[in-house]
């Protein structure tokens, strides 16, 4: 049960001066996830029924890997099962080959089906990680909009589903105007993937009797569209909800980082990077994080968001192991936190800190240090390692790097058979000869 209304620390856009019935309304506007919804009042009613209410999010199979962009709505589909729902998992297995243009300028580049389904059985990983898949009523479920989207023959869609599209109403979604604005081209095939999101909603809801699309605010155009198309030819009664752009305290894409995109896959980012990720996250976030990809009660949220001055870092330690946690596991996020512990409290080097192996000889050889800080990830260029070495943000065994051009080898492994190569005070990578 989601505590006492309202909530003091909402940053929503959306409001409601009413406590929800529903405990998962309750959840979404208390930890901040509401932003806009259709027909609330008669969503809330369904939420608190008697039966599970199924709702779905998209995922489209771009990469074989989500990041932490597409963390506040894999945390609703978890919320939505906590409190009691059916989520489905919906694999864009169709409409990948096509390529959503929402926030895009230029299409994307078009993505063999091998690839694509490469890409879903990697992404899959992730959601076994936050939800509870079965055959239970509110076990997840994943589908592939491919199994239906593929089918389609394209005058019986332009008929059945066609008709109920209004060109002039397509100009004006954002995905659209976009483009307009900017003279950038937008193909045919791009046009129609909102019209393929929409028919998505129908066929989930004639299939598994789905009433709520689930999306970032950047979707509510598309996830009306589909909610309007499932009235239109099946008289369903659904509805859908978007959460607010995420953003960093800096002004930041959720996400996204110097060093690259935060992965929730393992294999794409370790787990220690992941936990420092979140401990090093701004002051003012702290809180807002803790209620959107943490399970904590908000009134122990309340009490660490308000933890004064320094303290606030034991904060960003819980969010760090909380959030790693759900992704790698608890045993995985503890070590991480005392490896943390032990390299920066104890400013002590640690055999577990992440490592990346390279070819014996080539350390034999030795190694620029701005390509060795390449090598090992904590820079994405060779210019970038020039400019952390000539502004003394990079460090060699603890020791500060001088010149780009020094030389690093096998002459430099520590105790801990790496050599351990740090970009500022919080990032470290131990270099070893494979």
């Amino acid at each position: 049960m989601v505590s006492a209304w309202p909530p003091a620390a909402s940053l929503n856009v959306w409001r409601t001066m009413s406590e929800p019935k529903s405990e998962f309304l309750r959840a979404m506007t208390a930890r901040g996830f509401m932003h806009q919804c259709t027909a609330f009042d008669a969503l809330d009613e369904m939420a608190a029924g008697p039966k599970p209410m199924a709702g779905y999010i998209g995922f489209d199979c771009t990469a074989d890997s989500l990041h932490v962009g597409s963390l506040v709505q894999i945390m609703m589909l978890r919320w939505l099962q906590r409190t009691g729902h059916k989520p489905i998992v919906l694999m864009g297995g169709g409409t990948t080959k096509i390529g959503d243009p929402s926030g895009k300028d230029e299409a994307r580049q078009l993505i063999t089906p091998e690839t694509i389904q490469k890409n879903m059985a990697g992404i899959r990983v992730v959601f076994e990680k936050f939800l509870t898949f079965g055959d239970g009523p509110t076990d997840a479920i994943m589908v592939d909009n491919a199994d239906w989207l593929d089918s389609l023959a394209y005058i019986p869609l332009l008929r059945d589903v066609g008709r109920h599209f209004s060109v002039n109403r397509m100009l004006t979604m954002e995905s659209v105007k976009l483009r307009l604005e900017r003279d950038q081209p937008l193909s045919f095939l791009e046009f129609n993937y909102m019209v393929l999101q929409a028919y998505d909603f129908a066929e989930l809801a004639r299939r598994y009797g789905c009433a709520l699309q689930m999306g970032g605010s950047d979707q509510w155009g598309n996830i009306v569209m589909g909610a309007d198309l499932a009235r239109r030819m099946d008289g369903a009664e659904v509805f859908g909800l978007t959460t607010p752009l995420i953003t960093l305290a800096s002004g930041a894409k959720m996400g996204k980082t110097a060093a690259g995109a935060i992965w929730l896959n393992e294999d794409r980012l370790s787990a220690y990077d992941y936990w420092q990720f979140w401990r090093n996250v701004a002051d003012g976030d702290v809180g807002r994080f803790l209620r959107l990809f943490t399970d904590l009660p908000l009134a122990e949220i309340a009490r660490l968001e308000a933890l004064p001055d320094a303290e606030i870092n034991e904060a960003k330690k819980v969010l760090a192991t909380e959030a790693t946690a759900m992704a790698h596991g608890q045993a995985v996020a503890d070590q991480a936190a005392e490896t943390a512990r032990r390299a920066f409290e104890l400013n002590a080097s640690d055999a577990d800190l992440p490592s990346v192996a390279l070819p014996k000889a080539d350390m034999a050889a030795g190694l620029p240090a701005y390509e060795a800080l390449r090598l090992a990830g904590l820079v994405a260029s060779n210019g970038e390692g020039r400019r952390l070495i000539k502004g003394g943000g990079a460090r060699l065994n603890d020791q500060v790097i001088r010149t780009d051009d020094q030389i690093i080898g096998l002459a430099d492994l520590g105790e801990s058979g790496g050599v351990k190569l740090s970009a500022g005070k919080k990032r470290h990578v131990l270099l070893r000869p494979a």
